[in-house]
């Protein structure tokens, strides 16, 4: 560690990896404001909905976090038939971070101030998929049920079911006049260190991952919220009684929404000549509204670009 961690700069947004070599575990830390404003401003949510996409920001920034290769992607979904969300999806890129949710504003409205996460989402399921370069794994997904009081219990759900890996998840929000910021923490046990191996003897009470476990799920809500307190700092608050820990910065998250007049033209390009004809206006234009960034992107169907950017 380094010498007064809690003194440590630590810019917002950047992640931190960590990693506990004598119980053989590894952690993800993560504090968003700026540019978690820049993604919640793209839409008019409502308080739950901005605090269920700020949740799920932090949580897909850490999972993010443990991509190795900055080709590689996470996306997060989690989806229902007729629930009061209908869609939940972000995705993480090379510190590049978006997401979006879809909900029927009226039936929110009644379930009041606190819905919980049964309320908004019923029975559904939560989807994680890593697409990672070829040679390095591909394109995998697990996919859980959507259970628990949050959307980190189910993430936690999904790393025991999917990658049997046993994992806490902590995540806190807090919302504001100054706006929302959210911070996360992600802890693993990786037997023997095995990392990137097959784990075929899983043990979830294994005596290391116990000790870790308590204490990393002693961190408190205010300790990963405080702008006083670096990420450093928590994680030295955390294990500092540990024979030794290893920090080490990590991306530092944008708002990275990537979609472009190009993009939409080579998508759009796809489709066969009659469903392009049905979508063209009576000038000829496709119209393409990107709902992470809530602008709309005017595409000619001979996919000559109108303009070089989207209109806002």
């Amino acid at each position: 560690m380094t010498d007064t961690p809690e003194q440590a700069e630590t810019f917002a947004g950047q992640l931190l990896a960590f990693s506990i070599p004598s119980h053989h575990a590894r952690g993800r830390a993560v504090r968003l404001d700026r540019v978690l404003d820049e993604i919640l401003s793209a839409h008019a949510y409502p308080p739950a909905i901005t605090h269920l996409l700020a949740e799920a920001l932090v949580l897909t920034a850490l999972l993010g976090g443990l991509l190795k290769d900055d080709e590689g992607q996470l996306t997060m979904q989690a989806q229902t038939e007729g629930g009061v969300v209908r869609l939940l999806v972000c995705d993480w890129r090379a510190g590049e971070l978006r997401g979006y949710v879809d909900f029927d504003r009226e039936r929110l409205a009644a379930l009041g101030a606190n819905p919980s996460l049964f309320a908004l989402f019923g029975k559904g399921y939560l989807a994680v998929t890593f697409d990672l370069p070829q040679g390095e794994g591909g394109r995998y997904q697990g996919i859980v049920p959507l259970e628990g009081e949050s959307l980190a219990q189910a993430c936690e759900s999904y790393f025991e079911q999917s990658e049997q890996v046993p994992t806490l998840i902590r995540v806190a929000v807090r919302s504001g006049g100054a706006g929302t910021v959210a911070a996360g923490m992600l802890v693993q046990h990786l037997a023997e260190s095995e990392e990137g191996r097959e784990r075929l003897h899983v043990r979830m009470d294994h005596p290391e991952w116990e000790h870790v476990a308590v204490l990393a799920g002693s961190v408190r809500h205010d300790e990963l919220l405080d702008p006083d307190l670096s990420l450093e700092g928590v994680v030295w608050r955390l294990f500092h009684e540990e024979d030794e820990v290893r920090v080490q910065p990590g991306a530092t998250a944008s708002r990275g929404c990537r979609c472009s007049v190009e993009h939409y033209a080579s998508v759009l390009s796809r489709f066969p000549a009659e469903e392009r004809a049905a979508m063209r206006d009576d000038e000829g234009i496709i119209l393409v509204d990107c709902a992470f960034c809530s602008r709309k992107f005017p595409i000619r169907d001979d996919f000559e670009p109108e303009t070089g950017r989207g209109t806002d």
